[in-house]
């Protein structure tokens, strides 16, 4: 006890004793707090934080393209590793500040909070508010360069690391280049002449790899749909996105993506196009367009004349633009931005449009409740945003963000404008006496009445099945052939396509954990019909009923009975329908079992080779599962000399293969191949089922024709 004492007594004496005094602070000027704490101000030194660096710089050029300069921005992606930005802006100051007697150029990119949108004058509104943008790319990167087109002439200055000097590269421009820093006073050179009134800036940046992870990379995929966006907000402005990387250095595609592969993105139709893009599902209402503005006062600080910040009285101007639209499905796309910034947390604005919007209809729900049959149930923010696209823009002075990275805005004052017009535009939308007017608005209450309705069903159906004893399975489908173990982790569901396939897979499977739904043909195609429609359906009811966890916005994934769903169709082109028609319905109405890959494609064989041996030694059996592969095989069989039965079989459906075929190619464990159903990106798969399923007909025949060259004449089934 002694000894334990006096190592207690000697740690208590260091901690009182240990020294705590100014010396021991740490004081980081200019950018050297930037380097030293990235986080704070890009998020993070992954290929996050890299490509929030390329955005600052592109939010530059594209605040001038706002303000009415230029309609062109490029960004390339450089072989070396480098990105550049070029506008044709009014391009950054080259004349002198007084205030710290640098040009303009070595103001922005080495100054943290200095720039034109403080107020200043020169933009209305902008994304960049804080002034540490480029300082702090450039803070961040080995080497940047910068030109601009001024005057009739181009000027140039390079830094290494946040230090403005001159780069020894001889022509060719290298972030290891030998570097000489400016002593005594930093140089903007005058490199060539540009034609009078051309302008513009050109910024050439080499990310420092001492700041960022080794596998932190540009990511051309969301280069790309944030240069689709920016397109879309600003109508008018052409973004040019440019990948001169060779395969394999393209982000995260795999190295999918070409070298020199070059995209144009330029929209007039502003974000009444941006909401149609968005759209996969079939319209209940046209693109409505909400519009206006407001006006508040807050209190400032303001630079004076003298250098000193007084506190004022400032008068806003905020305005208001929505783009939305319902559609027949469920899910809701809700986009928001300030000052073309994208807001992906909300803030001020979008709470303002949810509870006006949530407000309004419930009004018009109260007014109209006899034709509805509505009851005592009221709306909720659901049952109001299933089914909407939505693009929300605000335009503000100066907005107050929460934190650099600009996800949530914070000006309080934005959410009773952005309310006020909703309700304004809503009341002249439902109030309207046309003709398309009223049918779209009664069409639309038609739609979120019957969402509350199924909500208030589904609510009741699951306090219900709460209720139920454990062992009551009386509701489940008579034709579910179940499984024994209730251990979800370890359960398989399998779909199987028809009876046949039904009495051999009975007998080939593992009762423990392998259960069995048979389906009757082509099941519905839920693309195209409503929800009603598919719950009314049997086979898909059956479907969302065996899997226990509901459907729709209701799905439960923790209340799922089986750790994985799979499906079982022939290898033909109708088992491909029918498996394709299965993902439509798992993909709208039980999206979660995808996006955490529970859902599978069992992987039936084509052909079963039988290969004779010579003598006493048995037969060798070997199965193929496309035409390239039994070729090959056979190809390997006549160079090793080897014989084979003839005819060789060719499996139809899965009906052809008895129990312990079926078994070991298909359902056991250990032999088997399964195709795991991923959707690494929700948008691009919802558009490729409204495209082969959805109910427009003239996209998919331009499809099926585009595509004729690529499908093999063998693998149809005459």
């Amino acid at each position: 006890m002694s000894a334990i004492g006096g190592i207690r007594t000697s740690i208590r004496l260091r901690i009182v004793t240990a020294e705590y005094s100014a010396h021991h602070l740490q004081v980081l000027e200019g950018l050297e707090a930037v380097r030293k704490r990235p986080g704070m101000y890009i998020g993070s030194n992954g290929s996050p934080g890299l490509m929030h660096c390329l955005w600052e710089i592109i939010d530059n050029s594209v605040d001038e393209a706002v303000a009415g300069n230029g309609t062109r921005i490029e960004v390339v992606l450089h072989v070396d590793g480098s990105v550049e930005v070029r506008d044709r802006g009014r391009g950054v100051p080259v004349d002198v500040e007084p205030r710290t007697g640098l040009t303009g150029v070595e103001v922005v990119y080495t100054k943290l909070h200095a720039g034109g949108k403080f107020g200043g004058g020169s933009y209305a509104a902008s994304g960049g508010l804080h002034g540490v943008g480029a300082s702090v790319v450039n803070a961040l990167s080995e080497r940047l360069d910068v030109e601009v087109d001024r005057d009739g002439k181009t000027y140039a200055m390079s830094f290494h690391r946040g230090e403005p000097g001159l780069f020894d590269d001889k022509g060719t421009p290298r972030p290891d280049a030998p570097f000489t820093p400016f002593e005594e006073r930093s140089e903007l050179r005058v490199i060539g002449k540009v034609a009078k009134g051309v302008t513009g800036t050109r910024v050439r940046y080499w990310a420092d790899r001492q700041i960022f992870t080794k596998d932190a990379a540009f990511q051309l995929a969301d280069l790309e749909t944030r240069a689709r966006q920016t397109a879309f907000l600003v109508p008018g402005l052409e973004i040019l996105v440019r990948d001169e990387r060779p395969a394999g250095l393209a982000g995260d595609d795999g190295g999918a993506t070409p070298a020199a592969n070059e995209t144009s993105y330029h929209y007039e139709g502003g974000i009444s196009e941006f909401v149609e893009y968005l759209a996969t599902d079939a319209p209940v209402t046209d693109t409505w367009r909400l519009q206006g503005s407001g006006g508040f006062t807050e209190t400032v600080p303001v630079l004076q004349a003298d250098g000193s910040m007084k506190a004022t009285e400032v008068h806003r101007e905020c305005a208001v633009d929505i783009a939305l639209r319902w559609g027949a499905g469920y899910e809701t796309s809700l986009r928001s931005f300030v000052n073309i910034i994208s807001t992906p947390k909300g803030g001020t604005h979008q709470q303002g449009f949810e509870q006006e919007l949530l407000k309004t209809l419930r009004s018009q729900v109260e007014q109209n409740a006899r034709r509805l049959k509505a009851g005592n149930d009221k709306l909720e923010k659901d049952d109001v945003l299933a089914g909407l696209t939505a693009v929300l823009t605000v335009t503000v002075p100066e907005p107050q963000f929460e934190g650099q990275t600009k996800e949530v805005l914070g000006t309080p004052a934005v959410r009773t404008i952005v309310a006020q017009v909703v309700r304004k535009a809503l009341a002249e939308r439902f109030g309207s006496s046309k003709r398309d007017d009223k049918n779209q608005a009664s069409m639309l209450l038609d739609k979120i009445v019957a969402e509350m309705k199924a909500r208030v069903s589904a609510r009741a159906h699951k306090e219900t099945q709460r209720r139920k004893n454990a062992l009551e399975s009386s509701s489940l489908p008579a034709k579910l052939v179940d499984c024994r173990s209730t251990d979800v982790a370890q359960t398989e569901l399998f779909i199987v396509e028809g009876d046949s396939a039904l009495g051999t897979a009975k007998h080939a499977r593992v009762s423990e954990y392998q259960a069995l739904l048979p389906i009757r043909g082509k099941i519905l195609n839920v693309q195209k019909a409503s929800i009603s429609d598919m719950l009314s359906n049997v086979e898909c009811a059956s479907i969302i009923q065996v899997i226990g966890a509901g459907s729709g916005r209701s799905f439960d994934i923790s209340t799922a009975r089986y750790g994985k769903i799979i499906l079982m169709s022939d290898a033909d082109v109708d088992g491909a329908h029918i498996r394709t028609l299965l993902l439509t319905l798992f993909f709208r109405y039980m999206r979660p079992l995808i996006e955490e890959g529970r859902v599978f494609a069992a992987v039936p064989p084509l052909h079963r080779v039988i290969v004779m041996n010579p003598g006493s030694k048995p037969n060798e059996t070997i199965y193929t599962y496309s035409e390239q592969e039994l070729h090959a095989l056979l190809a390997k069989l006549r160079k090793q000399n080897k014989r084979w039965h003839e005819p060789i079989q060719r499996y139809k459906g899965l009906g052809e293969m008895d129990a312990e075929q079926l078994a070991s190619t298909t359902m056991d464990r250990s032999g088997r191949l399964l195709r795991r159903v991923r959707m690494e990106d929700a948008e691009a798969a919802g558009r490729v089922f409204e495209l082969l399923m959805g109910n427009e007909v003239a996209p998919r025949r331009e499809f099926i024709i585009d595509s004729s060259d690529r499908l093999a004449r063998e693998a149809i089934d005459a």
